[in-house]
């Protein structure tokens, strides 16, 4: 039998941008304990059978597959968020969205959509924070609403409404008072793709086009006949995209335009302000 200091040793063989972190994340998974308790018993011999698990998963982490994938959860804002193989894991720097939505002047019962909301993870957050919100979550993927319909009736109380369909197709010609959306938005060609997590996650939830813009494009012209008189769009985007997202919105119309950075101070979320002419 292994000890705890053991298996945490093995993060040295751990080709990844925080092997510690996921050794620690996959040990704490198997034990069912705080990461606090694999340094306060750090001798401990670990029963065989929690070994032999916690081996498969580390075995599936060195050929690459996502640690949320493997737990089957990832923690964001402050949700633990159930995630698969059919939704986009969530990243931190989609936590800018949410906070700068939470930020906006809307009305108490605001009518909010999330535009492939993938796990859910936009829309459960706003949910959970503004619960008189009114707010919708469509997805194109039958699999991934499953996944944001468990995400909501465990953390929302079901309060979500979750539609089928491409971006504004389910939602005839409802309007809110606030979009959000993070589609795909990788150039088909960027290498990246065949790097780290992104090799297992759904290739239509990370490419849109030639320039990765094709999808955001199609949010920002279809969301003025969305939206109601000075409603807000909030979108994510690639880290070089955040002057041609801003020409988009300007070109379409949207007043009050502006990029907020992610954790790392890169152009990440752009969004506008609908004033009907």
């Amino acid at each position: 039998m292994a000890s705890v200091r053991e298996l945490l040793a093995l993060s040295a063989e751990l080709e990844s941008d925080s092997p510690g972190r996921d050794v620690e994340i996959l040990l704490c998974h198997c034990l069912d304990k705080p990461r606090s308790w694999l340094y306060t018993w750090p001798e401990k011999e670990l029963p065989a059978a929690v070994e032999q698990r916690f081996r498969h998963l580390f075995s599936e982490r060195v050929k690459g597959r996502p640690v949320a994938h493997l737990i089957g959860w990832r923690g964001f804002w402050t949700l633990d968020l159930e995630v698969s193989a059919d939704t986009l894991i969530p990243r931190p720097d989609t936590e800018t969205l949410v906070a700068w939505a939470l930020e906006l002047p809307l009305p108490e019962r605001a009518a909010v959509v999330d535009l492939g909301t993938g796990s859910g993870a936009i829309a459960c957050a706003l949910a959970v924070e503004r619960p008189a919100w009114q707010v919708t979550a469509t997805d194109m993927s039958e699999a991934a609403l499953a996944v944001a319909q468990r995400n909501n009736e465990r953390l929302c109380a079901g309060r979500l409404r979750l539609l089928q369909g491409s971006w504004f197709a389910p939602l005839a010609a409802e309007r809110f008072d606030l979009i959000v959306s993070n589609p795909p938005y990788i150039e088909n060609q960027d290498p990246h793709l065949s790097q780290g997590d992104l090799r297992f996650e759904p290739r239509s939830a990370l490419v849109s086009g030639a320039d990765g813009l094709d999808d955001l494009r199609h949010i920002v012209s279809g969301a003025a006949k969305q939206l109601t008189e000075g409603g807000y769009l909030l979108v994510e985007h690639g880290f070089q995209q955040g002057p041609a997202l801003r020409e988009i919105l300007r070109s379409a119309g949207f007043s009050e335009i502006a990029t907020r950075c992610d954790l790392e101070g890169q152009d990440r979320i752009s969004g506008g302000r609908w004033n009907a002419q």
